[in-house]
């Protein structure tokens, strides 16, 4: 067995922090007891970290991620120059390194195949748990058709080990929802509107209300939440009215209070991923850069909001090789959007859990979860940023398992 004493304990609930706790973990992983230092007995033969004045927090949660894209430019994004063998390597290092800076579950929608999360399951590569949706899923010049107005069609998949994820009329949508269950995936992806290409105008509406429809009921009768990249417009509502589980991006969800009304009410998330617009912002074509600063105020304006409306915001980075490693940017960025420091971390812990459908796993640190733990040297409920400090996090714990522990170098040296 394993405990942590002495840290100061952020829980991932948003009650407030207890100060000098006591962590007990047990050997295949859970959490047995939570206190303070001084009242919780230690059992024989356990193995004490000692965390004095650093913050305890659970494992970090990013629900939208794309560990498998590293670049902005379609060449490097979608590997069109290098092995499969090469890029599968190079999507380990970016698990694990993801992992080692305290995220302990990532959220991917989109383009991962599930032998990645079988690898960290069996213990073949060290990684954040994995949800994965395999393939995202549009009809016919939606976001999931990869032809362009050149007349050059990229590859359908990144990753031959992908369905194509296209997909026309109620039938043809149910039987691709079958067959992304059926290659391993957790969530089903669904680009409901477009955004950020030449021919995808970011308010477009993708499959019809007959096929949506289709689509989020298909998927719950398998026991999939749905994931909706919803920008605006009609397909925003169509999405929130369908009943997905969670709006992916929402930008303009500011713009009619009702949206937020029936999301709160059907207990939909929202994952607002501010960091992929600023991403853009700064280095994307003309047309995404003119987007992304037209819905930064559409974004603080929907966050505040939802907020106010009940609606549970979530954090999501939307990492495609532009943040890998540094996912915790979207806490800081959600405190500038209104959110607390403790709101913040609630979104990408408790919160998240509960998006991803782990709330009974991980997501906060109470007897019975998995024991996913971080600690940081610092105190984020004053700066959120000390997150962003790779040399500040001082232990990762995944399900009892210790990835990184630079307590241990601090005391031996």
């Amino acid at each position: 067995m394993k405990i942590i004493t002495g840290a100061t304990l952020i829980d991932g609930t948003g009650k407030p922090p207890r100060t000098d706790s006591a962590v007990l973990v047990t050997d295949d992983g859970r959490i047995e007891a939570v206190g303070h230092r001084e009242a919780l007995a230690t059992p024989e033969n356990t193995e004490e970290i000692d965390a004095t004045g650093m913050t305890l927090l659970p494992g970090l949660i990013d629900c939208h991620d794309h560990l498998s894209s590293f670049t902005y430019d379609l060449i490097g994004r979608w590997g069109l120059a290098e092995a499969q063998s090469l890029r599968h390597l190079r999507i380990a290092k970016v698990m694990e390194e993801t992992l080692l800076t305290g995220y302990t579950t990532i959220r991917d929608c989109g383009w991962l195949d599930v032998g990645f999360k079988q690898a960290v399951e069996q213990g073949l590569i060290a990684g954040p748990r994995l949800l994965v949706a395999t393939t995202p899923l549009s009809p016919t010049h939606g976001m999931a058709d990869r032809s362009s107005p050149s007349g050059h069609h990229q590859p359908p998949s990144p990753d031959p080990n992908l369905p194509v994820g296209i997909a026309d009329g109620v039938d043809q949508v149910r039987a691709k929802v079958r067959e992304v269950v059926r290659v391993g995936a957790d969530l089903v992806k669904v680009f409901q509107t477009g955004w950020a290409r030449p021919h995808h105008g970011s308010l477009d509406v993708a499959f019809n209300r007959d096929e949506l429809a289709a689509l989020v009921s298909e998927s719950h009768i398998h026991g999939r939440k749905v994931a909706s990249h919803a920008v605006g417009g009609p397909g925003l509502r169509m999405s929130i009215e369908a009943g997905v589980d969670s709006i992916e991006h929402g930008s303009y969800l500011n713009e009619d209070p009702d949206l937020l009304r029936m999301m709160a009410d059907k207990g939909i998330f929202f994952v607002p991923t501010f960091v992929v617009f600023n991403f853009h912002r700064e280095v994307g074509t003309p047309e995404a850069q003119a987007e992304a600063g037209d819905f930064r105020q559409h974004h603080v304006e929907s966050v505040q909001k939802a907020l106010a409306a009940g609606v549970k915001v979530v954090a999501g980075t939307d990492a495609g090789g532009w943040v890998h490693g540094n996912n915790a940017q979207e806490l800081e960025c959600l405190v500038d959007a209104g959110m607390t420091p403790m709101q913040a971390l609630v979104a990408g812990t408790g919160w998240a859990a509960e998006c991803c459908g782990l709330e009974k796993q991980v997501g906060t640190v109470q007897k019975g979860k998995f024991a996913d733990l971080v600690v940081v040297d610092g105190d984020p409920l004053k700066d959120i940023r000390v997150l962003q400090d790779k040399t500040r996090i001082k232990l990762v714990m995944k399900e009892g398992k210790v990835y990184s522990n630079l307590l241990a170098e601090q005391t031996a040296g």
